[in-house]
């Protein structure tokens, strides 16, 4: 478990000697789109920055260089032709190194597939010498009793949420504090094996040296919660194009992940199939003209809809945008369904807030606002990325969420649970290093 805890360790600094150096790359690779964001670091925020700009305090950073390509050999967030994603991933990055002018070779990756399951671990130990230290953070995170969640699936994430010493919850960090029982909620976030090592597999025949690998969902609540949100509770759905993405948030820290392998580009292909085009044409069509709510003028409202055998202008079909609609919404519906059951699961109700953060390219869909906050039954809103330094409008979107939030989780991560010195001989430890013995020969 040491050696385990060690890889990730280097991991970690990896990532800050990236930082220090001054220069880190985010890699967002989903089923419809893979955007690259350039990232150069500075010791202190300049004072040209906008007062509207939001730059994190542990490290400002400045985006030099964005690039985005159409992603191929993607399918539900995982890779199914490594050669296809191998170029998609190279063009990406050498656009983003041109814009800025320099070379990357430190990634920090964010995905959506895998199947994410999460878990909750708790554990409690004595406190050795009356003040709570390094070590005792250690021997409690050693504590908790890791299910066995299958030699299949490897940790993505194991953050601690809570801690509690003696009867004083609510504790982010009780170094320092005086007490006698220190007690830990953690939260576990796995995935399948699989397609994790076909991304680093992708990554490493394209040069780059990953630096951090975080679940979509978790990136993207980074950026599209405000602090309240994060604090009080809320969930993040980002709809991308294979997958959408479910992570709930209090106390600033990711609670539950989940993902349904249905997005945007269900809905292209429900339009392929019902409208008798091809997916480019779907995709302009759900573009252009696409929605969730008809009124009586959608039903005059005609849609040109290519015709290959045409052979005179009056051969043209067209269609009108109600029946576009009713192509559209019994997919979002079923999305929306999906997501709502997975809200359940996870004891979603039982927060002190309950907002819900609809982002991602395919929230970008006219209707789904209402539509979600219909059948989710809770309020729900639009968001964007926050705005970061440098960023251009065009990646200001809801559509570069996760992308934002792992520049944002970058200049200020979270304490994970190899960030401690966790002893080798506790039994929780001992479970943990039989689930999560791939690091070591992946990273």
């Amino acid at each position: 478990m040491i050696d385990l805890f060690e890889t990730q360790r280097d991991m970690r600094h990896r990532r800050e000697a990236a930082v220090r150096r001054g220069i880190v790359a985010v890699l967002d690779i989903g089923s419809s789109k893979i955007a690259c964001l350039v990232l150069q670091f500075v010791t202190e925020p300049s004072a040209e920055s906008p007062t509207d700009v939001t730059i994190p305090t542990m490290g400002s950073f400045r985006v030099v260089g964005v690039a985005t390509t159409r992603s191929r050999g993607v399918q539900f967030g995982e890779i199914v032709d490594m050669n296809e994603t191998e170029r998609a991933v190279r063009t990406v990055v050498q656009g983003a190194q041109k814009m800025a002018n320099t070379r990357v070779n430190h990634v920090i990756v964010s995905f959506a597939g895998g199947r994410p399951r999460s878990y909750g671990l708790d554990g409690t130990v004595d406190v050795e010498h009356g003040e709570v230290t390094e070590r005792d953070i250690g021997n409690v995170l050693a504590s908790c009793e890791v299910p066995p969640f299958g030699h299949d699936r490897k940790a993505l994430h194991a953050l601690p949420v809570n801690f509690t010493l003696d009867h004083k919850s609510g504790l982010s960090d009780p170094r320092g504090q005086i007490g006698a029982k220190l007690s830990v909620d953690m939260h576990m976030l796995t995935v399948s094996g699989t397609p994790v090592e076909n991304l680093l597999e992708c990554l490493q025949r394209c040069d780059l040296e990953v630096a951090g690998l975080s679940f979509s969902g978790f990136a993207s609540g980074v950026s599209a919660l405000m602090e309240d949100e994060q604090k009080l509770g809320a969930a993040v759905v980002d709809f991308g194009g294979g997958s959408t993405s479910i992570a709930v948030f209090i106390r600033n820290h990711m609670i539950y992940g989940d993902a349904v392998r249905m997005g945007g580009d269900h809905i292209t292909s429900d339009i392929c199939q019902g409208l008798h085009v091809s997916m480019d044409v779907a995709e302009r069509i759900k573009t252009l003209h696409g929605g969730l709510h008809a009124t009586s003028a959608d039903d005059r409202d005609l849609i040109e809809v290519p015709n290959p055998m045409a052979q005179w202008d009056n051969d043209r079909r067209t269609v009108t945008r109600s029946e576009l609609i009713g192509v559209m919404r019994p997919r979002v519906e079923e999305i929306l369904e999906e997501v709502r059951a997975r809200l359940d699961a996870s004891g979603f109700e039982h927060l002190p807030s309950q907002r819900i953060v609809l982002t991602g390219g395919s929230s970008q869909i006219p209707g789904l606002e209402d539509m979600a906050s219909r059948i989710l039954g809770r309020h729900t809103r639009i968001g964007k990325p926050l705005r970061v330094q440098g960023l251009p409008q065009a990646a200001a979107g809801p559509a570069f969420s996760a992308a934002v939030g792992m520049a944002l989780h970058a200049s200020q991560p979270q304490d994970e649970c190899w960030d401690f010195e966790v002893p080798s001989d506790r039994l929780g430890t001992r479970r943990i290093r039989q689930a999560m013995r791939w690091f070591r020969e992946n990273w």
